[in-house]
């Protein structure tokens, strides 16, 4: 582990990172309003659980107008301000009467488009303006703008984002007609332990979903990148095969996984053993293929990718299937990773999580601290930060909370953020190991410790120490 306020080149996996997480920032904030429109959908379709015509009349004009508006709007908040949601949202106005398919995808483009915009005419505009007639020239300068924006859309934007949508469409399409639809695993698994896993869900795969969703009344491509059964049984068998730190903390991280749906943390075991990417492939095309011999689908996207989350967005008939597709992957992932761990011939000093132990044993007996000699002793406030400020971070803050309080301290302010929501006046920001290039390219003048694991490192037992030493 280290830290350093060295500025580095930013690689394009930290790019795409970024990305995957303002992906995810735009929709989080609205997933409610995507499952209120999933359970409307597995209800009250012809084919749902209490079919009603007149309720059905829903469907459609909320997949349609409200998902890629909200979305809009927030993807041009997060850029522009309030006046950046609103030009955001009037653009992809455009976008949906201009198009036959639901627009999500052209709603987290034009969305942040139009905040963009916004935000670059307001400080043009800034100090021109003369005295008494700012309220004219903003209301007039969104308005002019937003309808350059909607005719824009309508005619341009909006038919080469439904061109591209179809081409994507129609090579998964060709993937499910020919049976190859599960070798989107070799993509999907690496992509995610290397935390992109929000750029193939929220950018690719949810808004194909709900697509396919509005036509058939549920989709598999909801559940070929989010099943819990693949972690599920690398985690299984970490818990009975593993060795010392990794065994340990298997059994809670399966918990936290399957049941609270954060990925995340098993992320961390394939990536101290690479060759485990072979049993998280295998599980994940043995969940697809499963998923395709019972036709089974969800309603919804699930997030977070918690069990609980599949069951509740199963429309009716579809339960087996869905649970078959998560038990087989869990199986297959399991069985693979087990071969590979009892096949491993390293001792036990090799394994990377006692490597981490001893480097911090051997920390603690040379009086170092985490921190470079220039950075300041006192504590106030320490970031966690993770890819939406929502999972991982979550827990990892909850964890050092929970230490610092049994250590007797108090008053060190301890939350979760966004990596790009971090606060600048944070005294340390912890984040895991994979995302720390991203971090240091949002904040490069801050205080960065990076940790392999959050539910147990010897980085936070090290950073607890240095913080109770701080306060004597």
């Amino acid at each position: 582990m280290e830290i350093s306020n060295q500025k580095k080149q930013v690689s394009a996996r930290a790019r795409v990172q970024a990305f995957g997480g303002f992906l995810t920032n735009m929709v989080l904030p609205n997933i409610g309003a995507f499952i209120a429109w999933g359970i409307v959908t597995a209800l009250f379709i012809p084919t749902g659980w209490f079919p009603n015509d007149a309720l059905n009349e829903l469907v459609s004009p909320t997949v349609s107008y409200l998902l890629p508006l909200l979305l809009a709007y927030t993807g041009g908040r997060m850029i522009g301000g309030q006046r950046g949601a609103v030009l955001g949202a009037l653009g992809t106005m455009g976008l949906i009467i201009g198009a036959d398919i639901p627009m999500f995808m052209g709603a987290m483009i034009v969305g942040p488009l139009g905040g963009l915009i916004m935000k670059k005419t307001d400080k043009f505009l800034d100090g021109k303006i003369p005295a008494g007639f700012e309220m004219v020239v903003n209301n007039f300068s969104i308005g002019i703008i937003g309808f350059l924006l909607m005719i824009l859309s309508y005619l341009l934007i909006g038919p080469t984002i439904q061109g591209a949508n179809q081409f994507v469409t129609n090579a998964i399409e060709a993937l499910v007609s020919t049976g190859f639809l599960p070798l989107l695993s070799l993509i999907n698994e690496p992509a995610k332990v290397l935390f992109l896993n929000n750029v193939i869900d929220q950018g690719v795969y949810y808004p194909l979903g709900m697509q396919q969703t509005l036509e058939a009344g549920k989709s598999i491509y909801f559940m070929v990148a989010s099943n819990p059964g693949p972690g599920l049984g690398l985690l299984l068998a970490y818990s009975f095969f593993g060795k010392k730190a990794a065994k340990r903390t298997a059994p809670g991280a399966i918990i936290i996984h399957f049941f609270g749906g954060i990925h995340e943390l098993y992320f961390p075991y394939v990536l101290m053993k690479p060759i485990t990417i072979l049993s998280m492939i295998a599980g994940g095309m043995t969940g697809i293929i499963t998923f395709q011999l019972f036709g089974a689908g969800l309603v919804a996207g699930p997030s977070p990718g918690s069990i609980f989350s599949y069951l509740a967005l199963t429309p009716r008939g579809n339960f087996v299937g869905v649970i078959a597709g998560v038990a087989t992957a869990t199986l297959v992932s399991f069985l693979v990773t087990s071969v590979i761990l009892k096949a491993d011939k390293t001792s036990d000093e090799e394994d990377a999580f006692a490597e981490a132990a001893e480097k911090s044993k051997s920390m603690k007996s040379e009086g170092k601290s985490l921190l470079n000699p220039q950075a300041a002793t006192s504590f106030a406030k320490i970031s966690f930060a993770c890819d939406a400020g929502m999972g991982s971070s979550a827990m990892g803050a909850t964890t050092f909370k929970n230490k610092l309080k049994k250590a007797g301290v108090e008053d060190v302010e301890v939350k979760n953020y966004r990596i790009e929501d971090v606060p600048t006046d944070s005294d340390i920001v912890v984040v895991h190991q994979d995302l720390e290039e991203r971090t240091r390219k949002s904040h490069p003048n801050m205080q960065v410790v990076t940790l392999k694991n959050y539910l147990q490192d010897p980085v936070i037992d090290q950073l607890v120490e240095d913080v109770v030493a701080s306060k004597k």
